[in-house]
């Protein structure tokens, strides 16, 4: 057993239940091995909580750009950085906690940084691009976690949503009546933003819409 095993056994059951359920004797038992080797490796569970925020800060650095142009590399790094963020909400949790937020998303911001410059966007505009993604990726996984964890709703979207309500635009109605995508509707709106913020630049759109 290494301690990457230990710290990705512990990220694990982090994921899964929440800090609350990382204690060492359970730690021990997903690994099957002796409590004092989970010591060994990592030390107590304050230090193993320190190992696991470090180890998600440095994962968050992995997103890297993808497409052709400025604009589609810019949607890709807000795809990574929603998808990350959606994938480990209790580690985002304790490294907010631990107050390395800023430092976490530093390197999706570089990235961002790097294709506004290439996109022609340079001092407070560039940053203005930067910091507009990142809170539209940061916003949606806001949204879309309370979505999750709210009670079922009576009456829902399918029961609200009819040709009067929707102003005599019966297909609106159908569409907001039915659940909502909420990969499309990022992608979209991220999109739609990106189109916006660099369209003074150089005209650049990022691909069209997503698709169907």
């Amino acid at each position: 057993m290494t301690r990457d095993e230990v710290l990705e056994a512990a990220a694990a059951l982090v994921k899964r239940h929440g800090p609350g359920a990382l204690t060492m004797r359970r730690l021990a038992a997903e690994l099957g091995t002796a409590v004092t080797s989970i010591y060994w490796h990592v030390g107590n569970r304050e230090s193993l909580l320190d190992a696991l925020v470090e180890r998600t800060v440095e994962e968050m650095g992995a997103i890297r750009p993808s497409g052709r142009t400025p604009a589609s590399r810019i949607v890709s790094v807000a795809r990574g950085l929603r998808r990350e963020l959606l994938d480990r909400p209790h580690l985002i949790a304790m490294v907010h906690e631990r107050g390395l937020t800023e430092r976490m998303f530093l390197p999706a911001q570089r990235a961002l940084v790097h294709e506004v410059h290439a996109a022609g966007l340079r001092g407070a505009r560039a940053a203005e691009a930067v910091r507009a993604v990142q809170f539209q990726a940061v916003g949606h996984v806001l949204v879309e976690r309370n979505r999750e964890r709210a009670p079922v709703q009576r009456p829902g979207e399918e029961e609200l949503w009819d040709e009067l309500t929707a102003e005599h635009d019966p297909a609106l109605a159908r569409a907001l009546a039915r659940p909502a995508d909420p990969e499309r509707l990022f992608v979209n709106s991220v999109k739609a933003l990106v189109d916006g913020l660099l369209t003074r630049a150089d005209g650049a759109v990022s691909d069209g819409p997503y698709p169907q």
